[in-house]
């Protein structure tokens, strides 16, 4: 008994470690002025990819932090295979980005908070896990939720604020 509560707490403090890289990673798009996510990809306890949203700065509806954590771990792997690797990303990923986790082969993919307007691995569709498709990812979503959340929550909160003052102009 006591062994599997210590591999499940392990577990645990795992999945908020590198949940905490993802969210260091959201935390560096909204200061950037993007939409706060965040992702890391794990292989063997290393992080081989990271990324954040940079769609305003690049001037690319493809740079999702999604995107640009697969593309890192493919270059840094030297393939584009990620198999027995995990993606963290603090929102649930978009239909796009859902279809590069099923073709890069990612394992495993950890959410922070789902997103029931365009959540495409639960939400509003379950691409990752169509059995329609050539591959299965298997999810766990509510890793920091209140965090992912949050973040998510004030980022919105502030660029209302400065429209509505930007309006009264």
């Amino acid at each position: 008994m006591l062994n599997s509560q210590k591999k499940y707490d392990n577990m645990l403090w795992c999945m908020e470690k590198y949940m905490r890289e993802a969210l260091r990673e959201a935390a560096d798009a909204a200061e950037k002025g993007e939409v706060p996510v965040g992702a890391v990809i794990v292989r063997n306890s290393e992080i081989i990819g990271r990324g954040h949203n940079l769609t305003e700065s690049l001037k690319d509806p493809t740079a999702h932090a999604e995107i640009i954590a697969i593309r890192q771990a493919a270059k840094n792997l030297g393939g584009w295979r990620l198999t027995e690797s995990d993606l963290y990303v603090t929102a649930e990923p978009c239909a796009m980005c859902a279809g590069a986790i099923i073709l890069s082969r990612i394992r495993k993919v950890f959410i922070g908070t789902m997103d029931p307007k365009s959540g495409a691995c639960g939400s509003v569709f379950n691409l990752i896990q169509d059995g329609r498709l050539n591959h299965f990812t298997e999810t766990e979503s509510g890793i920091m939720q209140k965090e992912c959340e949050s973040m998510m929550k004030d980022f919105f909160k502030t660029l209302r604020k400065k429209k509505s003052e930007e309006d009264e102009l």
